[in-house]
């Protein structure tokens, strides 16, 4: 990520530290809705939506839109993701609306005759496009629960896209960022710099191809996308431009509704995505063996704590690399890896008193990157319905390219794919075979919206982007509250570390750990590598007694938690 994004984010830190002192940690209450996401304007639409009888799902279905417009670098129409839903009578919905890989992927299509991966090519550009599945997971979810008129759902994206918005200092900052690259793709170009030059705090961003994009799915529903104008014109410049999506792959395009990976943590059960988000899975794993240590005795932030955390994880995201994929063309052995047995094997394992080593784990290493930058939604009703929705276009702005004509940048996901064995890649995530290209086959993911119950009673509604490291953030979050009795404010806010196996570096929060914890994993023979910040939670907690709701915005982030 450029030092021009950090500047911005770094921004956001400031504020986190200056406000401890003005409002100390007292998250957001509601009584009857809460919307919690990563950016202002789209929260403000979603709880507009919720004060006119809309549920759950249908501010979703609105604060998803606005994202696509006013969060361009994650929020999409071009990308996928997963969402959790459960209604007000404890039924659990897992829908699975992932980008796929197009007809004509092949598995070594990143590698050039010598075998080499050619630079660049699954990051920038349309042939690193998959077949986006946002537009076709909101129409489904909307048609199986939603309330409003689906187009009162989609009006304030097309304003916003229509006549604009002004950009704050965190958009600013990421469009900077991205010029040189949207410089290359002329539909880009147009849209997202000032003819070659960067945008600045205070420009306004007008989008009117996007508007009229949006025009056609508010009339149409997902046809208006995945058939007629749209479709056409992404195919055209997919074609024109070595991309490989047809309009036969976007009529192809299905989401899926799976079963919930369900868990149990301290009397609490937990929900969360299957395969193929490795999300659910790997927290399952962790909780599972993290309960069978006496967590809430151990001092926040310590170096015990950590260590404790750090040789759970490792086995958890070995587990990860080796076996997870598309469950409709591998075999996961999901039953296995989120069984409490297996959890009581893995604490015989552990190394308890210094660090253990990643490389005595045999997994065999193949690429598959996963960017942070992702966006995530918790949102709840006056009805007790809850949704925890994560999508993105994986890379920041995706691959950088418009579709020619709609507005709609399009995804850079198949670079979560497994490209080749043994390539090193900017985060160290990696996997095996099962998650190898393959003709419509769903990219594994790490995002893990998570919806957690007590008694059949609404508790915690939690996810957040970051990459590899969103499973390890939602999984510390849960444990600030239930093991630690944090308030949602306090445990999106406390210092965050993670570890998967590979590389086999502890990273933590740059300043956000003591002298002493630092030094003890050190002497322990940990690895620390920091970084400015690590995920973006977006948080809701539910008491049932005084039947409110208290909803956050990770500070690391530009978000807003707004409720009434």
């Amino acid at each position: 990520m450029s030092k021009t994004v950090l500047t911005g984010f770094s921004i956001a830190f400031l504020l986190f530290s200056s406000s401890f002192a003005i409002e100390g940690f007292r998250p957001v209450k509601a009584k009857n809705g809460m919307v919690v996401c990563g950016e202002p304007i789209a929260c403000n639409v979603g709880l507009q939506v919720l004060k006119e009888g809309g549920n759950a799902v249908d501010a979703s279905v609105a604060v998803a839109f606005t994202l696509a417009v006013t969060y361009p670098n994650a929020g999409n129409l071009g990308g996928g993701g997963f969402m959790i839903f459960r209604n007000a009578a404890n039924n659990i919905f897992a829908l699975d609306y992932r980008e796929k890989a197009p007809i004509a992927a092949s598995r070594d299509m990143y590698l050039d005759s010598s075998g080499t991966v050619i630079d660049k090519a699954s990051t920038l550009g349309y042939r690193a496009a998959g077949v986006p599945g946002t537009v076709a997971g909101l129409w489904e979810a909307h048609k199986k629960f939603g309330r409003l008129k689906w187009k009162r759902l989609l009006a304030p994206a097309i304003k916003l896209a229509e006549t604009g918005f002004v950009i704050d200092a965190f958009q600013a900052a990421a469009l900077q960022s991205a010029t040189e690259d949207f410089n290359k793709f002329s539909s880009s170009k147009t849209i997202f710099t000032k003819k070659g030059e960067p945008f600045k705090t205070g420009d306004r961003l007008v989008q009117k191809d996007l508007s009229k994009t949006l025009k056609r799915i508010a009339k149409k529903g997902a046809a208006g996308f995945y058939y007629g104008k749209t479709a056409g014109r992404i195919a055209l410049d997919m074609q024109h431009n070595g991309g490989l999506i047809t309009e036969e792959d976007l009529h192809r395009y299905k989401p899926v509704w799976r079963e919930a990976i369900e868990g149990t943590y301290r009397g609490y059960t937990f929900y969360s995505m299957p395969p193929p988000s490795s999300g659910g899975i790997v927290l399952s794993e962790i909780l599972n063996t993290l309960e069978l240590f006496e967590v809430s005795k151990m001092d926040i932030n310590s170096s015990a704590q950590i260590r404790l955390w750090v040789e759970i994880e490792r086995q958890a995201y070995a587990d990860r690399a080796q076996w997870l994929g598309d469950p409709d063309f591998v075999e996961n052995p999901q039953a296995r890896l989120i069984s409490k047995k297996y959890a009581k094997t893995i604490k015989q394992s552990l190394h308890y008193f210094s660090a253990g080593c990643s490389d005595s784990i045999k997994v065999k290493p193949i690429r598959g990157r996963e960017s942070d930058q992702t966006t995530h939604f918790s949102i709840t009703d006056r009805w007790g319905n809850a949704v925890s929705n994560t999508f993105t276009l994986n890379g920041n702005y995706g691959s950088r390219a418009v579709a020619e004509g709609t507005g709609v940048l399009l995804n850079n996901e198949m670079d979560d794919f497994s490209i080749k064995p043994g390539f090193p890649n900017s985060y160290g995530l990696v996997g095996t075979v099962a998650n190898s290209i393959t003709s419509e086959k769903r990219m594994l993911s790490s995002m893990t919206p998570t919806i957690i119950t007590k008694n059949d009673s609404l508790f915690l509604v939690i996810g957040g982007p970051g990459g590899s490291k969103i499973i390890t953030t939602v999984a510390q979050v849960i444990s600030n509250v239930i093991d630690h009795k944090m308030n949602i404010r306090q445990a999106i806010e406390n210092p965050r570390f993670h570890h998967q196996w590979k590389p086999d570096v502890i990273f933590m929060e740059r300043e956000r750990f003591s002298k002493d914890t630092r030094n003890n994993l050190e002497n322990s023979g940990y690895k620390l590598e920091y970084k400015t910040y690590m995920g973006y939670a977006q948080g809701i907690l539910f008491n049932k007694k005084t039947k409110t709701y208290s909803g956050w915005s990770d500070p690391r982030s530009d978000g807003k938690a707004a409720g009434y």
